[in-house]
């Protein structure tokens, strides 16, 4: 493992999941996006392709000012907004999709086509959308997800082909059986539609367990992308647990901040025992209250 002052000793993953013109819960707004975007373009930032970060994880050197944007679900807003705006900086992004949700038909219109845009509902509402069977309408199409893949913008991976829990149906008696069985739904499809299945994958609500990380290697994932924040991702750590950053919606200096927490080595750890402990905390109190 060859690591100097001009490689990266941690890599932060950033979590996004809606980018819509006025942000809100798990969406950041268009301006936001772009600003922070804009922010990375400008300071040099390298976005890693998952081969990369792969890469980076077994030791290999990668540059200093490295990180990884993930989008997770598969939302038309990432295609609408997100696409042209990391196009337009010539930033790359990981997208983890629920296959099951994904569709047939023609690509859709982007900001950047100057033609009239789909509507791009807030998360909850888009929970209710799928819900009522009319998924197309606020989720990616197939011909939209290889457009992406093919001018660079995101690359994409294994989010389940339902985004179940299955541990909370039926008891959670069944629940191996059907994560399997999920996940390797998910890789048919994904087999069908882009060729190919890769070794990453997203945790569906960030629910996992011994098992289920155990099945999820057995099926060929190697690197398990969780939702917890407070931890680093080093050269030769745990690919099984790769920590990730959710992205609020505000401008490039509050990201600019967080990802200072993020890749400092003394500081950073110091942090992220704080804010864990914090974490701990609420949850203790709110299971009191139960």
């Amino acid at each position: 493992m060859i690591m100097d002052s001009k490689t990266a000793q941690t890599v932060p993953v950033l979590m996004y999941h809606h980018v819509t013109p006025e942000g809100g819960s798990l969406s950041c707004s268009v301006k936001n996006f772009e600003s922070q975007m804009r922010s990375l373009a400008q300071q040099g930032f390298t976005t890693l392709s998952g081969k990369q970060f792969a890469d980076f994880m077994q030791g290999k050197p990668v540059p200093e000012k490295s990180l990884v944007l993930t989008f997770d679900d598969g939302y038309l807003n990432n295609f609408v907004y997100a696409h042209p705006i990391l196009e337009k900086y010539n930033l790359h992004a990981i997208m983890f999709i629920i296959t099951g949700l994904m569709q047939e038909g023609e690509a859709r219109p982007t900001m950047a086509s100057g033609q009239v845009l789909p509507e791009s509902p807030g998360h909850y509402e888009c929970k209710e959308i799928i819900q009522s069977g009319r998924a197309d309408d606020v989720m990616l199409r197939w011909s939209e997800i290889r457009e992406m893949q093919a001018r660079g913008t995101f690359e994409f991976h294994s989010h389940t082909n339902t985004h179940i829990r299955w541990d909370r149906q039926e008891g959670g008696v069944k629940k191996n059986e059907q994560i399997r069985q999920d996940l390797q739904q998910s890789q048919d499809a994904l087999r069908q539609n882009l060729g190919e299945v890769s070794e990453h994958f997203c945790w569906p609500q960030g629910y996992f367990d011994d098992d289920y990380v155990k099945i999820a290697k057995e099926l060929g994932f190697h690197y398990l992308y969780t939702t917890d924040a407070y931890g680093m991702n080093k050269p030769l750590g745990p690919g099984d647990h790769i920590y990730r950053i959710a992205v609020r919606n505000r401008g490039a200096w509050w990201l600019q901040h967080r990802l200072w927490w993020a890749t400092h080595l003394r500081f950073g750890p110091m942090y992220n025992q704080y804010k864990l402990k914090k974490k701990r905390a609420r949850e203790q109190k709110r299971l009191a209250k139960v």
